[in-house]
C-alpha cells in the first residue's frame, strides 16, 4: 500500500453475548495484532443498543409509559458496557485506533446503514448459532447482513466445544 493511501475500513458489529466477544477477539487477532502497528484496515466497531421507545397506545393503565425511561436506562447501561468491554479487549490486544460507536435503533439496519455511509470494505458480525425455528422467530444478524450489507460479510462462529 503507497504512502497516503486510505487504508479501508472493517465494521465490527458487538453486543453483550460471548459470540460478539470472540468475533472480536478472533479478528483482532487475525488482522490486527500480529501486524503491528501497520494494520491492514481502520477499524470501526458499532454497538446497536435497542429502542426503549414502547408505545403506549393501547396500554392504557398499564403504567407502560413509566417503565420506558427505566428500560431505556438498563440499554444504555448495557451499551457502555458492551463499548467497555470491547475497548478492553482491543487495548488488551495492542489496537488502540479503533472507534467505537454506539447507534439506536435495530442491530441489522444499523450495521448495514453504517457500511453504506462509510463505504466499509468488511462488516464483521458474530453467529449465535440458532437453529432455523429460532432464527426464523427472532430473526438473524448476521444473515440479513449477509443478504443485505453492501460490503463483504465475514461471520465469525465460535466452536463449538465437543464432550
Amino acid at each position: 500500500m503507497a504512502t497516503g493511501e486510505e487504508k479501508p475500513l472493517m465494521v465490527v458489529g458487538v453486543d453483550e453475548s460471548e459470540q460478539s466477544t470472540y468475533a472480536l477477539e478472533w479478528t483482532l487477532d487475525r488482522f490486527f495484532a500480529p501486524y503491528a502497528p501497520n494494520f491492514p484496515f481502520k477499524l470501526l466497531i458499532i454497538h446497536a443498543k435497542p429502542n426503549a421507545v414502547v408505545s403506549p397506545v393501547g396500554f392504557a393503565g398499564l403504567g407502560i409509559a413509566e417503565v420506558v425511561p427505566h428500560l431505556d436506562a438498563d440499554l444504555k447501561h448495557t451499551a457502555a458496557k458492551v463499548v467497555d468491554k470491547a475497548k478492553g479487549i482491543c487495548d488488551s490486544k495492542s489496537v488502540h485506533d479503533a472507534t467505537m460507536e454506539v447507534f439506536e435503533g435495530d442491530a441489522r439496519n444499523i450495521l448495514c446503514e453504517v457500511v453504506d455511509k462509510h463505504h466499509a470494505s468488511l462488516l464483521v458480525v458474530g453467529s449465535h448459532g440458532h437453529g432455523a425455528i429460532k432464527r426464523a422467530v427472532i430473526g438473524s444478524v448476521s444473515d440479513y447482513c449477509a443478504h443485505h450489507a453492501h460490503c463483504s460479510v465475514m461471520i465469525v462462529k465460535k466452536p463449538k466445544i465437543k464432550v
